[in-house]
């Protein structure tokens, strides 16, 4: 049963990235008067926030803001082109940038948890397959796994209205600030809902892999 979960999981994933692909492309091709970095710098202004900096980063889809240092890391092909697509990920980006500008709690929330993911990332496949060899002489081994992937899982739903607001505060933007057109913007709605579905599979993802685990802890007990 659990394995014809994970296959769909695995499918419908393979689904919507193909889909956020296809429509990222399709988006990129459709042109705005502004770079991703003019995007950027603009919402920035317009939100009050002048101590975040945007910069380029290297690499495909490493789009990010970075609380500690406040700065918005746009891809090259975002930073540089002035398209739909770009426009809309340089937004998003912003858009967490006025979440922490305004302390939206779900983000705070997420930056309190990142140590103890970062740590628990590291170490939680390593303690659960121990956990698994040992569960009839050290059950308490996986117990402990199952409670680091347990806090994986949660920050995997935390990130959710983290993420969906991020694009709310971004595609009204757009639309306000006259940077896409009446016939662009549902454009933009639908490449940020596009990845938004990408942030729901793997939370579910992540649920179905700690239902499995739990399973399997519970079963060996009996």
């Amino acid at each position: 049963m659990y394995w014809i979960l994970f296959i769909g999981i695995a499918l419908l994933s393979y689904v919507v990235q193909s889909n956020l692909k296809r429509k990222m492309e399709k988006y990129s091709r459709v042109p705005v008067s502004m770079t991703g970095r003019e995007v950027a710098e603009k919402m920035l202004r317009d939100n009050g926030i002048y101590d975040v900096r945007v910069i380029s980063t290297p690499g495909r889809l490493t789009d990010h803001y970075n609380p500690t240092d406040k700065t918005v890391n746009l891809s090259e092909d975002v930073y540089n082109r002035n398209s739909i697509a770009a426009a809309s990920v340089a937004a998003h980006e912003c858009g967490h940038a006025v979440q922490h500008a305004q302390a939206y709690a779900p983000l705070n929330l997420r930056s309190k948890l990142v140590p103890a993911v970062s740590f628990a990332s590291n170490w939680v496949q390593w303690i659960l397959l121990i956990g698994i060899f040992t569960i009839e002489t050290f059950p308490q081994v996986m117990l402990g796994g199952i409670l680091l992937f347990a806090m994986t899982t949660l920050f995997s739903f935390i990130t959710l209205p983290v993420e969906i607001d991020a694009s709310r505060r971004a595609t009204n933007w757009l639309n306000h600030a006259g940077i896409v057109s009446a016939s662009s913007y549902p454009m933009a709605v639908d490449a940020l809902r596009s990845a938004a579905y990408t942030y729901v599979i793997a939370a579910l993802s992540s649920l179905a892999t700690l239902i499995y685990y739990l399973s399997i802890f519970m079963n060996r007990r009996d």
